[in-house]
């Protein structure tokens, strides 16, 4: 990508520094939410090794999705 280069912060617009900051309330919760979910839930309930996903929650977004989607058993 020609033409693109890092800008600090002090140059975005408001728009793009709203963005960002949304990003990250959500980034956070759904990490809070995973770590949360992942102490609770007994091993049992869980596909995998707690200490797996909890290391995997870390990952930007995917983490705590994927635990989500396939990091708990699902109840019959």
């Amino acid at each position: 990508m020609t033409g693109m280069r890092n800008r600090r912060w002090d140059e975005l617009n408001t728009t793009q520094k709203s963005g960002i900051v949304m990003l990250a309330i959500v980034q956070i919760a759904l990490l809070v939410t995973a770590l949360i979910d992942i102490r609770r839930r007994p091993p049992d309930k869980i596909n995998g090794s707690k200490r797996l996903w909890t290391a995997a929650a870390f990952i930007n977004f995917i983490g705590p999705i994927a635990y989500f989607a396939f990091g708990r058993k699902r109840s019959t």
